[in-house]
């Protein structure tokens, strides 16, 4: 009756007569072969069949050994092994490209920390100079009428004077013959309620107010446009700053919402002023610094944040 039993169910005493077994087996299947070929006799002792040492275990063990050489072939041909290519080795063509796509990325993850760190330098350098402006004493003179300053361009942007004739304009050079600047003005009198610091609850803003809006002056604070209105004067009061260098002060002017309120004070008084309108302008639209009938204050700053190819602008009428 034959062995129905798997190779699992055997014990290691069995299968070892498995494997026996099968190496008997093709030890006689080659000397068969060389029988035929005629390099051994036929009647060669080494044909004949090998006793087993144990007959019980041989014939125990010889139906699994049959069904044990079926089951190594099956598998080859139903599930399959590992084929070549899965165990073949990468070529060199395809370590070489992981490689330079490995230094690729290192080379630019490189790049992108030595320009963070040159961005971090300038500004810290930027803002040291801010500290340094206004650590400096001020220079007491004597008031005097202040004449009217007008420009082709609104001020801004991040690029410091040069020898070659100061900041690069935001006009392109086809476009600044049609920019003309605005005809002159009386001087107005001298007024002793100057504008001395900026209160903006709303973006945690309390910022010295300085005169003028050049380069030199906006390190020191919010600049005041010389020959605009002053706190709580009949006018257009114009007050300017960065958003992105020398302390970043109106970084976030553009969260400013209709409605909220902020604070100019000046020797002696504070006066209060409401938002009543915001927008992004072209740096070459000066009509925002035209005098207003009314007393506002006009906020502005460049925009957007690093690229300051635009001006935003925020307007606020008096409210006390």
């Amino acid at each position: 009756m034959a062995d129905r039993r798997t190779i699992d169910e055997l014990t290691i005493e069995q299968l070892e007569q498995v494997l026996l077994i099968k190496r008997r087996q093709e030890r006689q299947g080659r000397l068969k072969q060389l029988a035929a070929q005629g390099r051994l006799a036929d009647q060669s002792p080494l044909l004949a069949d090998e006793p087993s040492p144990s007959s019980r275990s041989s014939q125990t063990a010889a139906p699994v050994a049959k069904r044990f050489r079926a089951s190594e072939v099956r598998p080859l041909s139903t599930h399959g092994t590992t084929s070549l290519s899965q165990t073949r080795p990468p070529s060199k063509v395809r370590q070489l490209r992981d490689r330079l796509l490995l230094g690729v990325e290192v080379l630019v993850l490189a790049a992108l920390m030595v320009m963070g760190f040159s961005f971090y330098d300038t500004l810290r350098a930027l803002n040291q100079e801010v500290a340094t402006a206004r650590a400096a004493p001020e220079e007491v003179i004597a008031p005097t009428p202040t004449p009217l300053v007008h420009f082709d361009r609104l001020p801004g942007g991040h690029t410091p004077p040069s020898t070659d004739g100061g900041t690069i304009p935001d006009v392109p050079a086809h476009l600044q013959q049609w920019v003309q600047p605005a005809p002159p003005q009386p001087v107005p009198p001298p007024s002793a309620a100057k504008a001395t610091r900026i209160v903006i609850p709303a973006l945690d803003v309390d910022a010295p107010i300085v005169e003028g809006v050049n380069w030199e002056d906006l390190k020191k604070g919010v600049g005041h446009l010389p020959g605009s209105a002053n706190p709580g004067e009949r006018g257009n009061m114009y007050l300017a700053a960065h958003n992105d260098i020398f302390g970043e002060i109106f970084r976030y002017l553009g969260k400013l919402e209709l409605g909220d309120e902020f604070f100019v004070h000046s020797d002696n008084q504070v006066f209060r002023y409401v938002v009543t309108s915001k927008r992004i302008i072209e740096p070459t639209d000066v009509s925002v610094m035209y005098p207003t009938t009314e007393p506002t204050a006009t906020l502005q700053t460049c925009h957007p944040y690093l690229v300051d190819n635009q001006r935003l602008v925020v307007v606020g009428e008096l409210a006390n």
